[in-house]
């Protein structure tokens, strides 16, 4: 990065709107040449959340770099519809879907056990699904939605695919990756792990949102530290402000306000897909955190630092194990 590529780019983080919306996006592209994303045959990626939005566009331009794709949906005629589109953006059929649930524990571990059982290794795991819920609810197992969704479900699943995604790892010559969608809206919340599963009483679901999202990066780090990175390596990002049938529904008077200044689905997209296929990305220290193809901080208020962010890492871990009875193998570090 030229000195005057990383002074547009520090100016446009401190605005915060000019970084998140299609301005950050549009001039930092333009200033960094970006190109479409290498080839991708033989490879084989698994993204959750594909049915539209974000999910669809990184499945199809993946696919469209020659990828073999899976992806979890929790509707099957959505699903077939999305499956289509992939299809014919990608231009080959090498494209699966499960039918599942990602914030129920139990359908997790069902197309898990299909995926191992197919045999076919992962070189790329990109969590993606989710939402922002307005009421309170809970999943089959008492869990509140938002935290089963975008915590629980994708460390239940990143768990029982480690195995293939160890072995890619092992047989590519190159580590596979594990990619976690956040949102900028963590960078309002500081993790603590006594507030992090909201109750119905007073529930606000932007918060329970957020504080969900601020937990995958501490995951993530966790997820870093424990799994060698010469087998996987983890990265997390978030999209920018992005015009998708979520924002739409969750926030519309934001998607009402930005309107014009949202990304498109695949500007939103672009560094999920970047992160999957770009071959500088596993040279970066695993554990970090993106926007727009660059390492970015995850704080931006003092208040949300953490006193011990070890500490955090290991109590998350600790409790995601217990609420989901699995604890995955890693090293001693």
């Amino acid at each position: 990065m030229t000195l005057t590529n990383w002074v547009v780019d520090e100016l446009l983080e401190a605005t915060v709107v000019g970084s998140f919306s299609r301005i950050g996006y549009d001039v930092r592209s333009r200033l960094g040449h970006w190109e479409h994303p290498p080839p991708m045959d033989g490879r084989h990626v698994v993204v959750t959340g594909a049915t539209s939005g974000l999910g669809l566009e990184c499945a199809a331009s993946l696919g469209a770099a020659g990828a073999s794709v899976t992806f979890l949906a929790r509707d099957g005629a959505r699903a077939e519809q999305a499956r289509s589109a992939i299809v014919a953006r990608a231009g080959h059929d090498d494209v699966d879907f499960e039918v599942t649930d990602i914030s129920e524990l139990s359908a997790i571990r069902r197309t898990a056990e299909v995926l191992r059982g197919q045999g076919r290794l992962i070189d790329v795991l990109v969590h993606n699904a989710g939402a922002l819920a307005r009421q309170y609810e809970t999943t089959s197992e008492g869990i509140e939605r938002t935290v089963a969704a975008h915590v629980l479900g994708p460390f239940l699943l990143t768990g029982h695919l480690l195995p293939l995604l160890s072995q890619a790892g092992i047989e590519g010559g190159a580590p596979a990756r594990v990619i976690t969608v956040s949102s900028g809206g963590m960078y309002s919340q500081r993790f603590d792990l006594d507030l992090l599963e909201m109750g119905e009483a007073g529930y606000d679901g932007v918060v329970a949102y957020a504080r969900a999202k601020r937990a995958q990066l501490v995951l993530n780090h966790e997820w870093a530290r424990r799994i060698d990175p010469l087998e996987v390596v983890f990265h997390a990002m978030h999209p920018g402000w992005s015009d998708t049938p979520g924002v739409v529904s969750s926030l519309p008077g934001f998607h009402r306000v930005m309107g014009r200044l949202l990304r498109s689905p695949a500007q939103g997209a672009d560094t999920m897909v970047w992160l999957a296929s770009a071959a500088e990305v596993p040279q970066a220290p695993s554990g970090s955190f993106w926007l727009d193809h660059r390492r970015r901080w995850e704080h931006k208020l003092p208040w949300t630092r953490p006193a011990d962010a070890r500490l955090d890492q290991e109590r998350l871990w600790a409790w995601c194990a217990e609420r989901t009875g699995d604890d995955p193998p890693g090293r001693e570090t």
